[in-house]
């Protein structure tokens, strides 16, 4: 079994942006998540926290607390007057596309929380944006950067465990959002599928390099309805199969609100011609996870928590900021994680 430590990420993002000016970053939206995420970029001290924005004056309040040194707004536009070099953007998600794009086109990188956007053809917009401007842009796909993940991607290219002929992943959370505009399609683009199951699509294809996928199919419910196309409610539990060009399957279900006896299932297991791969979270943690090996009826530890990765999507993108704020082509895979959820919602 290896350590975490063992597991070194492709590059050091501290180690690329050390000797670099550090970049003054903005914050816009300091609730929890952007709070995490601005703490554990401050931390990294590849950027310095300039300047924060929320229009909830309790939540400005707490993010001072984090990073004294910064400025307050209330708006995005008083924001963006700033002398900045980038934006951290952590607001719901039917502002996300917009805001990223006005950002970008006054010449600032940009790191935004996931969606990106609702749909396809609104991430296509802000990354032709950021080409455009020849502007960095990242999006928070934080489970990428656990080391249980890094871990399997990396035996996965080496051909550890042959072909990847399927692969399964799961994804629900017995809570469920708590803030009314993630069940607004109008607002939110979907349900549980683009809140969580983004994630699982987003994996499935990065681990095994972006595969053409040749067909979707999927189901998807509402308080264990079928959902009609195009409704006014958004599903809390969905299905889908990508059926890939080279005779592969991935399977995924996500959920919210669902009855799993703990607080969460959060799993990707790949299955290859000599043998299988699985990250699992631990005792229903959403946090906590653990890399195993199968082979046959045995299975073998390769990770093991605890690992402070919550963070670390964002501390990545800084170390790039920190060496050059251009434009790098490898957000594009980005539209085509949102071309597959597109997809399941049949849209």
């Amino acid at each position: 079994m290896l350590a975490p430590d063992a597991l070194a990420l492709p590059a050091d993002p501290v180690a690329i942006g050390a000797q670099m000016r550090r970049p003054r970053v903005g914050f816009l939206g300091v609730g929890w998540i952007g709070r995490h995420r601005m703490a554990a970029l401050a931390e990294s001290g590849l950027i310095e926290v300039a300047a924060v924005a929320d229009p909830e004056r309790e939540t400005l309040r707490e993010a001072q607390i984090v990073a004294p040194a910064a400025a307050g707004f209330d708006s995005f536009e008083e924001l963006l007057d700033q002398a900045l070099d980038a934006v951290v953007i952590a607001t719901p998600s039917a502002l996300h596309a917009l805001q990223a794009e006005k950002a970008l086109r006054r010449g600032l990188a940009v790191f935004c929380q996931k969606p990106l956007a609702r749909t396809a053809a609104e991430c296509a917009r802000v990354v032709h944006a950021a080409r455009s401007a020849d502007r960095l842009l990242g999006v928070d796909l934080s489970y990428r950067h656990t080391h249980a993940m890094r871990c399997i991607r990396d035996r996965v290219a080496a051909r550890d465990i042959g072909e990847v002929y399927a692969i399964d992943l799961v994804f629900h959370n017995a809570y469920g959002p708590d803030k009314a505009w993630f069940r607004d399609p109008k607002l939110s683009g979907g349900g549980c599928v683009i809140d969580l199951g983004i994630h699982l699509v987003d994996l499935a294809l990065w681990v095994l390099d972006f595969p053409r996928v040749a067909s979707v199919s999927s189901r998807l419910f509402a308080h264990g309805e079928p959902l009609r196309p195009r409704a006014e409610a958004v599903e809390d539990h969905g299905v889908a199969q990508l059926d890939l060009a080279s005779g592969g399957v991935v399977r995924l279900a996500c959920s919210w609100n669902l009855p799993a006896g703990r607080d969460a299932v959060i799993e990707a297991t790949f299955h290859g011609t000599r043998g299988g791969l699985s990250m699992k979270n631990v005792g229903g943690s959403f946090y906590d996870f653990v890399a195993d090996r199968y082979d046959g009826t045995k299975t073998t530890r390769l990770v093991d928590p605890p690992d402070a990765w919550g963070g670390r999507a964002a501390v990545h993108w800084a170390g790039k900021l920190a060496a050059s704020a251009r434009f790098d082509a490898d957000v594009d895979r980005v539209v085509e994680v949102a071309q597959i959820l597109d997809a399941i919602y049949g849209r």
